[in-house]
């Protein structure tokens, strides 16, 4: 899930966290004036022409973010400070993060994937099973990948399971 804001019910806050959420990554330019074309991972794109900034790999201050256009999984975003295709060709590959406060709210029992990555997974009688590793997004639903002393468990992200 790739999901935004916070709920009352977070896990614990870890070391590692963090205050921005990846929302796609730059595949390209697009046209001569300096827009890029943004493969979209977050599940809201319809509020990325909302935004006022957003952050691209390795920088740390925000790029005002001029305008953008959605086009299908892709968004065509025009950043202040590259104005030629070559400047956006620079950019390919980046990835590109907002901060989680402009991220869309989060419904009770939601949470983003690198809030549960890392957690311990225990079974009903409170047995360690090992570390939730990875997220599985399969259409119906997530699969938990969990990584423990007994090898790798898949465990579908359903409340009849978790």
């Amino acid at each position: 899930m790739t999901r935004s804001s916070r709920s009352s019910n977070l896990p614990p806050k870890r070391e590692n966290q963090t205050t921005q959420l990846s929302i796609g990554r730059i595949v390209g330019a697009h046209g001569l004036r300096g827009e890029v074309r943004l493969r979209i991972w977050t599940h809201f794109p319809e509020r990325i022409p909302r935004l006022g900034h957003v952050y691209l790999e390795g920088e740390q201050a925000p790029r005002r973010l001029l305008s953008a256009r959605l086009q299908g999984d892709i968004a065509v975003l025009r950043l202040e400070g590259i104005a030629t295709r070559e400047a956006a060709e620079g950019l390919r590959g980046q990835v590109v993060r907002i901060d989680l406060e402009q991220a869309a709210p989060l419904e009770e029992d939601e949470y983003y994937h690198f809030q549960l990555l890392g957690l311990e997974v225990v079974d009903e009688a409170g047995e360690p099973l090992g570390e939730l590793v990875e997220i599985i997004e399969t259409g119906a639903n997530d699969v938990y990948v969990v990584r423990g002393s007994r090898g790798e468990i898949l465990l579908p992200a359903l409340r009849s399971v978790i």
